[in-house]
C-alpha cells in the first residue's frame, strides 16, 4: 500500500503526495504535524520513518545515505505527469538535433578552418598537430562532426593569408611619410635568420604602430655585402627606401661596419655610394651586375649601450677596485642559489615554501634580469635567507656580502629603470634618450655620498655613459627629437643653449609644411579667396615669406613656453607636430626585432625542420602582423 492510501482515508494533503520519490514509501499513520511511512527499499526489514507534512527533507536524506546507487529514481519531475517524464528521452533527441542545426549555422567548415589556422599561427604550433588523433577528435567533438583541415589546406591558407597581409601592410605604408626600421641577426640550432621590423607614428592619434617586414634564413658566410643586400632588398620590397629615417641596430661590429661602408649621407658624393654585387647570380653564371645600395643612417640601440656599460665597464671597474673580492664572493653565492633553483625541483620548492615566491633565475643573461634576481634575494629576511641556503646546501651570505648586495640594488635601480624605458615600444621615442641619460647621471652622482662600497664604480659608470653616449649628445636629430617631445621641450638644456636650440627649431619648422585637418574642408573657399587676392593688386608684392616666418616664430615660442606634457597638445602646433613625426619616428632600441625572434622557444624545433625557409618566414610574419591584418576571414 503506497501513499495514495492516505487520500482514500481522508487525511490532510501533505508535501509527500506531490513528491517525485513518493513511490518508495508507504503511508502508515499520522502523528500530529508528522506522518509515519515505511521505506519500500528497506523491505523486508521494517523501517518506519517520521517526516513533516510540509517537508520531505528527512526522507530525501534517508535515500541519499542508505540507498545511494540503488533504484532510488524519481517517477516524474515535480509538477509534471509521468507520461511527460516518459517522453524526456525523445525530447532530448530533439534538443540534440536543434543544437546540431544551430552549430551547423554558426560553425561552417570554412569558419572552423580559419580558427584552426589562427591557432597554428598565433601560438607557433607545429603543423603536425593537424595529424594528431586527439586534435581531430577535439575538433569533431566541438563542431558536431566537422573535420580538421589537412596540411595541404593549411599551406594554401598560409599563402593566401600572407598575400593578404602583405597587400594590407603595403597599403598602410604607402600613406606613411616617415618610417623607422630595426634589424638584427639571430642564430639557433646552427641556423641563422635575419629579422627586420618597421615602425611609424599615426598622424591622427600619435600612437606608435609596428609591423614585421622580414624573417629570412641566412645561408653560407654572412658578410657585409650579405647584410647590406638584405636590408636594401626589404626596403625596396615594401617601397619604403625613401621613407626610412634610420635603421636601429645593436652595437655589434657587423651592423656598424655595414652602415659605415654603405650608408649614404646627404653630404656624400656619388663616389662614396656603396655597390652590392649579387653573388648568387654570379655563381649561377648570370651576367655580373652591380646594384646601387641606398642604406639609411644607423641609430645604435640605446638599451644595448646601457647593457654594455653595466657589463663590460662595470666589471672592469670592479675588477680594478678594492671591492673586487667582496663582489666576486657575493655574486658567486647568489649564482649558486640561482643554479640550485633552476636545475633542481627541490630548490624551486624550497624557494616557494620559505620565501613564498619564485626566485627570478636569469637563464639567458641580461643585466636587467640579473638585477631583478639580486633584488629578489635581497628582499628576503635574514631568517628566510639562512633557511634557504641551508635547504639548498649552498654557502650562506655573510652580513658584509648582504650589505654590498643591498647597496648594489639601491645604486643601480635608476639604471634598471632606464633600461625598462628604452625596451618599451609603444611609448618610447628617440626624444626620450637624452633626458633619460642625463637623469641617470644625476641620480648616480646623488648616490656617491652615501655609497660605502661602490663609490669608485659609480665614477667609472658615469664616465662610461659620457663616452658611449657622446655621439648621441652631439646629434642634432636627437636634440630636435627631444625638443619636440612635450614632456621635455627645452627644460633639459642649459639656459645658455636654449636660444640657439630655439633658432634651430624655427629653421627646421620653416622647411616643413603644416598638416592641418581643416585644410581639406576649406580648400574650395581658400582657393577662391586666394584668386581674388591675386587679382586685386595695388602696389608692391606682399611680403608673404616674412609673414610666414613670423607665424613660425610665434608657433615655436608659444610651444616652448607651454606646460602641457601630453602628446595631444601637439595638435595645436602643426609644424612642431610635423617635426615630432619626422624625428621621433626613430626607436631608441632593437627590442621589437628581438621580440620577433622570441616566441615561447617554438621557432626552431625538430618538428619544423621540414618547413621550407619561405613558409617559415611567412608564418612568423603572419603571427607578428596579426594586428595589421586579421587571420580570420570576416
Amino acid at each position: 500500500m503506497d501513499m495514495e492510501h492516505s487520500e482514500a482515508m481522508g487525511e490532510t494533503k501533505s508535501a509527500i503526495q506531490t513528491w517525485r520519490y513518493r513511490h518508495h514509501f508507504t503511508y502508515k499513520a499520522d502523528q500530529g504535524k508528522n506522518i509515519i511511512v515505511q521505506c519500500n527499499l528497506c523491505l523486508p526489514r521494517v523501517n518506519l520513518l517520521s517526516t513533516s507534512k510540509t517537508s520531505t527533507s528527512n526522507l530525501k536524506k534517508h535515500l541519499d545515505r542508505t540507498h545511494l546507487g540503488c533504484d532510488a529514481k524519481p517517477t516524474a519531475k515535480r509538477g509534471r505527469k509521468s507520461n511527460d517524464y516518459n517522453g524526456d528521452e525523445s525530447r532530448n533527441c530533439q534538443l540534440k538535433k536543434i543544437k546540431a542545426e544551430i552549430l551547423s549555422k554558426c560553425m561552417s567548415q570554412a569558419k572552423t578552418d580559419d580558427l584552426i589556422f589562427s591557432f597554428i599561427v598565433e601560438d607557433c604550433q607545429s603543423f603536425y598537430v593537424l595529424e594528431q588523433p586527439g586534435f581531430k577528435k577535439l575538433i569533431a567533438g566541438l563542431t558536431e562532426g566537422l573535420k580538421s583541415m589537412d596540411r595541404l589546406t593549411l599551406f594554401t591558407k598560409v599563402d593566401q593569408g600572407f598575400s593578404k597581409m602583405r597587400e594590407a601592410l603595403m597599403a598602410k605604408l604607402n600613406n606613411i611619410q616617415y618610417v623607422c626600421t630595426t634589424a638584427d641577426i639571430w642564430t639557433a640550432n646552427s641556423r641563422s635568420f635575419f629579422g627586420m621590423t618597421c615602425h611609424w607614428i599615426d598622424t591622427c592619434t600619435l600612437e606608435r604602430k609596428s609591423a614585421a617586414l622580414g624573417f629570412a634564413r641566412l645561408q653560407g658566410r654572412i658578410t657585409y655585402d650579405t647584410i647590406a643586400g638584405r636590408i636594401h632588398d626589404v626596403h625596396v620590397a615594401y617601397n619604403i627606401e625613401s621613407k626610412v629615417q634610420t635603421t636601429v641596430t645593436d652595437n655589434a661590429s657587423p651592423f656598424i661596419s655595414v652602415f659605415k661602408e654603405f650608408a649614404v649621407d646627404s653630404q656624400d658624393t656619388e663616389d662614396d655610394i656603396g655597390f652590392y654585387e649579387n653573388v648568387g647570380a654570379i655563381l649561377e653564371g648570370e651576367p655580373e651586375q652591380d646594384m646601387l645600395l641606398f642604406l639609411p643612417t644607423v641609430q645604435r640601440c640605446a638599451s644595448h649601450t646601457l647593457d654594455l656599460i653595466v657589463t663590460e665597464d662595470f666589471w672592469q671597474a670592479v675588477s680594478q677596485g678594492p671591492m673586487c673580492q667582496l663582489h666576486y664572493s657575493a655574486m658567486a653565492k647568489v649564482f649558486a642559489i640561482w643554479s640550485k633553483c633552476h636545475h633542481l625541483q627541490v630548490g624551486m620548492d624550497a624557494a616557494e615554501e620559505i620565501a613564498k615566491m619564485a626566485l627570478v633565475v636569469p637563464a639567458v643573461i641580461r643585466w636587467n634580469v640579473e638585477y631583478c634576481g639580486v633584488q629578489k634575494i635581497v628582499s628576503l629576511t635574514e631568517r628566510e635567507l639562512t633557511e634557504l641556503c641551508a635547504r639548498l646546501e649552498v654557502p650562506r651570505l655573510q652580513p658584509e656580502e648582504m650589505a654590498f648586495l643591498k647597496e648594489y640594488v639601491t645604486v643601480f635601480h635608476p639604471l634598471a629603470f632606464a633600461l625598462e624605458l628604452f625596451q618599451a615600444e609603444k611609448k618610447c621615442y628617440l626624444g626620450l634618450v637624452i633626458p633619460t641619460v642625463l637623469s641617470l647621471k644625476n641620480k648616480l652622482n646623488e648616490q656617491k655620498a652615501a655609497a660605502h662600497y661602490l663609490g669608485d664604480v659609480i665614477n667609472a659608470i658615469v664616465l662610461a655613459i659620457d663616452v658611449r653616449f657622446q655621439e648621441l649628445f652631439a646629434s642634432t636629430e636627437a636634440k630636435i627629437a627631444t625638443a619636440t617631445t612635450p614632456q621635455f621641450r627645452l627644460w633639459w638644456m642649459a639656459a645658455s643653449e636654449r636660444e640657439e636650440m630655439c633658432s634651430l627649431l624655427v629653421r627646421e619648422a620653416s622647411q616643413v609644411e603644416p598638416c592641418l585637418e581643416s585644410d581639406a574642408n576649406t580648400s574650395q573657399n581658400s582657393s577662391i579667396n586666394l584668386s581674388e587676392d591675386d587679382f586685386f593688386s595695388y602696389g608692391p608684392v606682399k611680403q608673404t615669406e616674412q609673414s610666414q616666418q613670423r607665424g613660425v616664430n610665434e608657433e615655436i615660442h608659444k610651444y616652448i613656453e607651454g606646460t602641457g606634457k601630453s602628446l595631444s597638445c601637439l595638435q595645436e602646433f602643426p609644424r612642431v607636430k610635423q617635426l615630432f613625426l619626422k624625428y621621433n619616428t626613430t626607436l631608441p632600441s632593437t627590442a621589437p626585432v628581438q621580440r620577433l625572434f622570441s616566441q615561447k622557444g617554438n621557432l626552431v624545433t625538430s618538428q619544423r625542420n621540414f618547413l621550407t625557409d619561405d613558409y617559415f618566414e611567412r608564418i612568423q610574419l603572419l603571427r607578428y602582423n596579426s594586428n595589421v591584418c586579421s587571420l580570420l576571414t570576416e
